[in-house]
């Protein structure tokens, strides 16, 4: 009788332990996980942010890890399908028992999988989508990273228009909430200097044939032209205006910054200004250590790193510093009182300093403006709050 009672006993005090025990972190290993789109519409975007979180992941692995403890990424596929990303978040949460998910990309898509991970007290940790839904409303597992595309273009927009002694201001967006985003920051901010858009026009989603739109704005002689496009639809634009002869100054947001727009739009897309907070990686970059980086990537993955990959490796390193100082006991609670006292400062890519605390969880709402020059982005301004 006393020995089953000892048995009973021990295998209760065991069943404690394990409840009690951190999800995600065992003795000898961190289990991350983050959901990308490697199959559908931005798999490029996706596949070279999950490359740049690899490249850091594998550095501090080699490093001896984080107290001890070699970091797990696991990487599921949403194919940017909002209920895949939920199936996705599921099997990360559920079944591969994350202790984090880290870079989660595209906004309907975090919104979609973070139930999922808040009933299980999981982090949704610095999604790789501009969207104010990332840190409002507030949550305690919610850490965002990324300035708003609201507040890129409430800053950039009034700027450039004065700098520029630019008076007809127009836009040109895409019909859903990315656009609308753009266009309400850059409507907010073009208030300040007591300027309203002399022309709105929008497209819808998937639209190849932007020639109306071009020649409304040409037609109401637009001077700037505030873009909330993103790759395909940016370069039909200036492309479609430059043909029409029709050349004002146009700016996008951090959803045009992409090197892809100057390697597929060609000489045309010189001129463009975006909205940024981290520098393009080029191999041949002035900054010897992005240069050093971008190398090292490059002959890690036999293809040239993009501001995609840096957001990847940034994201893990930021986590990393994070769980350091956690200390060997690392829990979700010990993560976030960590978070909500930590200061970020400014690394090699550019990045603007940024800070957290228990009631703010948007690191930064600073961008700077960049501008194609002879096929490249070059930086342009400083940070604009």
């Amino acid at each position: 009788m006393k020995f089953k009672t000892t048995v009973v006993l021990s295998a209760l005090a065991l069943a404690s332990t394990l409840a009690g025990a951190q999800q995600g972190v065992s003795k000898t290993e961190i289990t991350l996980g983050s959901i990308q789109d490697l199959s559908g519409p931005i798999a490029g975007f996706g596949k070279q942010a999950r490359l740049g979180m690899l490249l850091r992941v594998d550095e501090i692995n080699e490093q001896g890890g984080i107290n001890g403890r070699k970091l797990k990424l696991i990487v599921e596929d949403s194919a940017y399908d909002p209920k895949k990303a939920v199936l996705a978040a599921q099997k990360l949460v559920n079944q591969d028992k994350i202790f984090m998910m880290v870079g989660h990309i595209g906004t309907a898509q975090n919104l979609a999988a973070m139930p999922v991970q808040f009933d299980k007290n999981v982090i949704n940790f610095f999604p790789i989508t501009a969207a104010r839904e990332m840190y409002e409303p507030f949550h305690k597992l919610k850490y965002s990273f990324a300035a708003t595309y609201y507040d890129q273009m409430r800053n950039a927009a009034p700027k450039l228009a004065k700098e520029k002694g630019a008076k007809k201001v127009c836009t040109m967006y895409q019909d859903d909430e990315f656009g609308l985003e753009v266009m309400r920051g850059a409507e907010a901010g073009l208030k300040t200097i007591g300027l309203e858009f002399a022309e709105k026009t929008s497209y819808k989603r998937g639209a190849t044939d932007f020639s109306s739109q071009v020649a409304k704005m040409k037609a109401a002689g637009c001077e700037m032209v505030v873009l909330g496009t993103i790759i395909r639809e940016t370069i039909g634009a200036i492309g479609e205006s430059r043909k029409t002869g029709f050349s004002p100054i146009f700016l996008g947001s951090s959803a045009a910054y992409t090197d892809l727009i100057h390697k597929l739009g060609g000489p045309a897309m010189n001129g463009l200004y975006a909205t940024m907070t981290v520098q393009n990686p080029y191999l041949d970059e002035a900054s010897q250590p992005i240069r050093f980086w971008a190398n090292k990537y490059k002959t890690k993955f036999n293809e040239d790193p993009t501001v995609f990959s840096v957001y990847g490796y940034n994201i893990i390193d930021i986590f990393a510093k994070a769980a350091q100082k956690a200390g060997p006991n690392l829990t979700t609670e010990s993560f976030i009182k960590v978070m909500d006292t930590m200061s970020i400062p400014p690394d090699m890519f550019g990045s603007a300093p940024a800070s957290f605390s228990p009631t703010k969880r948007l690191g930064s709402d600073a961008s700077r403006l960049s501008q194609i020059t002879d096929g490249k982005w070059k930086v342009v301004s400083d940070y604009i709050k």
